[in-house]
């Protein structure tokens, strides 16, 4: 295999000329690329009857539905036929992790391997239809109590309002489909975690127009600070997201060497992170606190988005303590599904001091939630990192911008490094010199 040449290039300016070199990596960002126009095109398809300008005016007075907008991938703002973005999608996700433990069909579909969790992702897209046919009648709801809707629109189950809201509904429901399967192809044939490329994408076209809107609001100093807050905080995400916990393992081996049996000795380690959960529990977080709003919208109780309003410390509390349980529940769900202690028993290694068997599932067990504890307390300081800003730089345009980056640089990053690993790993395979050390 043809070795890499040695390059005066910059480590990453060289990793990427590499993998673009690669016909199949090339094609693979080249789709994953062509994948993100499309849906940036389909951000901008509006759903009739709606006043442009009272939109925008909502959107600059609420915050709240500026975080929702992050979720949509910057489509809830046009109100386009894909305003929902993946977020009933990953509300069906949520629901789904919480049935999988106390459902035995289902825990035994978790077991079955490859075929398991097709069926799984299966049942999750069924779930997703309902899940956004109710969270796009709420937001229509809201909407229209909000005065968004031009003179004779009307939302509603009866009369003349159910064939417009019918039609609405069913685009809104076949854009989130369609935001789905696009990010499914990208997972599949792209570079990437397609759902989060999404929700990425959405972030990164918005981004200059929320430090524009800050700029003219609050001025350059307050943007200023704010840029220096999230270079730090993007940094602490770095930190924390790369830190692990090296388990050490000794694997044991019987060789035949002269007639007579040897056994010999290797030993490694066992990498855990200390954020193994990444960006997920922050996003189901704020799903849990956005639910309340959506149903609001149904009978028109205003009082409740209030209520969970950013500008509380309400909001903030649920969100800190809901980021810190979420951690703790997908972290322990992702380590049970490695089932590590059984595959090292079936392997021959064991952790020097540990017992085979029970033993070290108790031990790792111990670890992870000791480790976990910093994790969580990481996301949870990124979530409320908003809460921060208000009292360092100040200002309503300052925090609205830092609810949405705060949020949104954690996904980014997230995104940005799992790209990065599998671009790495892609020319590692090919003896090309990565980008990551």
């Amino acid at each position: 295999m043809r070795q890499p040449q040695k390059s005066s290039k910059p480590r990453l300016l060289q990793a990427m000329i590499d993998a673009l070199r690669l016909p199949d990596l090339r094609s693979k960002l080249l789709f994953t690329l062509a994948m993100l126009v499309i849906f940036r095109f389909v951000a901008h398809v509006p759903i009739p009857g709606v006043d442009r300008e009272e939109l925008a005016r909502l959107f600059a007075d609420n915050a709240l539905l500026g975080m929702l907008d992050l979720f949509s991938g910057g489509t809830l703002k046009f109100l386009s036929i894909a305003a929902m973005g993946v977020y009933p999608y990953i509300t069906a996700s949520i629901i789904m992790q919480l049935l999988i433990p106390v459902i035995p069909r289902l825990q035994a579909l978790q077991k079955e391997g490859e075929l398991g969790r097709k069926k799984l992702n299966q049942y999750t897209h069924w779930l997703m239809v309902p899940m956004a046919l109710l969270q796009g009648y709420g937001q229509l709801m809201l909407f229209q109590a909000e005065g968004v809707f031009l003179e004779g629109v009307k939302i509603g189950l009866s009369g003349d309002a159910l064939l417009p809201t019918a039609a609405i509904l069913l685009s809104m429901v076949a854009g989130t489909v369609f935001l789905v399967w696009l990010g499914e192809r990208i997972t599949e044939r792209g570079i990437g975690n397609g759902i989060s490329i999404i929700i990425f994408g959405g972030i990164v076209a918005s981004l200059p127009a929320n430090i524009g809107s800050a700029y003219i609001q609050e001025g350059i100093w307050a943007v200023l600070q704010l840029a220096l807050l999230l270079i730090a905080i993007a940094f602490f995400i770095v930190f924390v997201s790369e830190a692990i916990r090296r388990i050490p393992v000794q694997y044991s081996r019987s060789m035949f060497r002269g007639g007579r049996m040897y056994r010999q000795a290797g030993g490694t380690h066992i990498p855990m992170r200390v954020n193994s959960a990444g960006m997920i529990p922050l996003i189901f977080a704020y799903a849990i606190l956005m639910f309340p709003s959506v149903i609001a919208g149904y009978v028109g109780a205003s009082g409740v988005a209030d209520f969970l309003g950013v500008d509380g410390y309400i909001y903030w509390i649920f969100l800190f303590l809901l980021v810190v349980g979420f951690t703790f529940f997908y972290t322990m769900v992702l380590f049970q599904q490695q089932n590590l202690a059984e595959t090292l028993q079936r392997q021959g290694g064991f952790v020097p001091g540990i017992r085979p068997g029970r033993p070290t599932a108790d031990y790792l067990n111990r670890v992870v939630t000791r480790i976990t504890w910093g994790g969580a307390f990481f996301l949870a300081i990124v979530a409320v990192a908003p809460l921060i800003s208000r009292v360092l730089v100040g200002g309503a345009a300052a925090t609205t911008l830092m609810l949405i980056s705060s949020a949104g640089l954690l996904i980014v990053v997230g995104v940005v490094l799992d790209t990065m690993r599998q671009i790495e790993a892609q020319l590692l395979m090919r003896q090309y010199e990565g980008f990551i050390k």
